[in-house]
């Protein structure tokens, strides 16, 4: 398996204005193909430190794989130091300049002369078209090393890559990518140490596969990668291996498709099942709702919600008793049940859910401390509550609130108590 070593330049990405969601995408990308990336850089618009990168990287790697860098300014230095690294002197390509005059024509906009800069490239390299921008790539092979050069905005980067760069590896790489094959198994419920703990045998003897855990908003996706020696083979690993991890996970597990997230699984059942649901929301603001409206086509089971937060909204609307509120408070086991079966009879829905709690960072006691969760689902018999801890600040604990719902009513219409 081949090895690549990923750097991404700007200087933003160090103030933390930008987050580098490139690595991750290319990360991604190049697991799919079968070239296991064996470390990043992240560095900013400065000469030596990107030369430094790209010389621990083609010392550690045979593959070096970078994005942003590549504009008209003076900090715009990727491509001259890669190629000085490389030993490669650069060269006035005209077809190149042709084409970023015409680029700023269409645009009607004057060039400015420092825009030739992208024109210039080594006579040996592959100039990668840029269809979203006016920064061309470059693929580069030299001495048994290969150089990628991408620009940094993930609209250009990402098409780029896609369509471009994907077809030059897999020429390079040769079969080798056929061999690799990998899945995602995404769980909720459990964090990443007990997952890990839970996985403990499996990620001692991965019988053929290699195994990633990344905590994820929640969620713990484990990342299951087989390499055989052909693609039956591989298939059989992966298999096998997935099996494993499913049953010692169990209904913690809620999807192994890449693709698919916790709402549309969650949105997928109740469609199949021609059942709707209704959401009161008082410490969540609403995320609930904004979850499960996320997926498209989904007034189909999505009655609507209401966020209430004071106590009158919560009498008005939801049906919530004065003499519940005052007896055990807004944040309680039956005030989130009555929440639940409230926006169910007003609804007229499958199911109902209620979330109160305490959000934070203020507003917590001794016996209602802030990360305090109640969540309740009612259906035509029955209203179940959850209580729940979480820690983090404000917005952790209205996410982990909010998918916890989720993942409540995903096993609700499983039938998983």
């Amino acid at each position: 398996m081949k090895k690549a070593y990923i750097i991404s330049t700007g200087t933003e990405l160090l103030l933390a204005s930008t987050m580098d969601t490139n690595s991750v995408f290319l990360s991604e990308k190049l697991a799919e193909l079968g070239i296991r990336v064996v470390g990043k850089s992240v560095v900013g618009d400065n000469k030596e430190m990107i030369r430094k990168a790209f010389e621990t990287g083609l010392d550690v790697a045979d593959l070096v794989v970078s994005s942003g860098g590549l504009g008209p300014t003076l900090d715009d230095l990727t491509k001259e130091v890669a190629c000085q690294v490389m030993g490669c002197e650069m060269i006035l390509v005209e077809e190149e300049a042709t084409r970023l005059r015409e680029y700023f024509e269409r645009r009607r906009k004057p060039m400015p002369e420092s825009n030739l800069k992208q024109a210039m490239f080594p006579p040996e390299a592959v100039i990668v078209k840029n269809e979203m921008g006016s920064a061309p790539g470059m693929y580069l092979n030299k001495g048994g090393k290969t150089i990628v050069l991408l620009p940094g905005p993930p609209r250009e980067m990402m098409p780029m890559f896609v369509k471009e760069i994907g077809p030059l590896l897999v020429r390079d790489v040769g079969p080798a990518a056929d061999r690799v094959l990998m899945r995602c198994i995404k769980v909720i419920g459990p964090g990443e140490s007990q997952v890990d703990e839970m996985l403990a045998e499996i990620i001692k003897e991965p019988r053929g596969c290699s195994l990633a855990l990344l905590a994820k908003e929640g969620e713990v996706h484990i990342k299951v990668t087989a390499e055989g020696e052909n693609r039956a083979g591989s298939q059989k690993i992966l298999d096998e291996v997935c099996c494993r991890i499913t049953d010692k996970m169990g209904d913690y597990v809620f999807t192994d498709n890449e693709e698919d997230d916790l709402v549309t699984v969650t949105a997928k059942l109740l469609l199949n099942r021609n059942e709707t649901v209704a959401v009161a929301e008082s410490c969540t603001g609403g995320l609930l709702s904004k979850m499960l409206t996320d997926v498209a086509g989904s007034s189909r089971y999505f009655w609507g919600s209401v966020t209430s937060y004071s106590n009158e909204a919560k009498e008005l609307f939801l049906g919530v008793k004065k003499a519940t509120l005052e007896k055990h408070g807004a944040v309680s086991r039956e005030t989130a049940a009555e929440m639940a079966r409230g926006i169910r009879e007003k609804a007229q829905s499958t199911y109902g859910i209620g979330i109160t709690g305490i959000a934070g960072p203020d507003g917590g006691s001794a016996d209602k401390p802030v990360g305090l969760v109640y969540i309740a689902l009612a259906d035509a018999r029955n209203c179940r509550v959850k209580e729940m801890h979480f820690a983090g600040g404000r917005d952790g604990v209205r996410m982990l609130s909010a998918k916890t719902a989720l993942d409540f009513l995903r096993k609700s219409i499983s039938g998983v108590k």
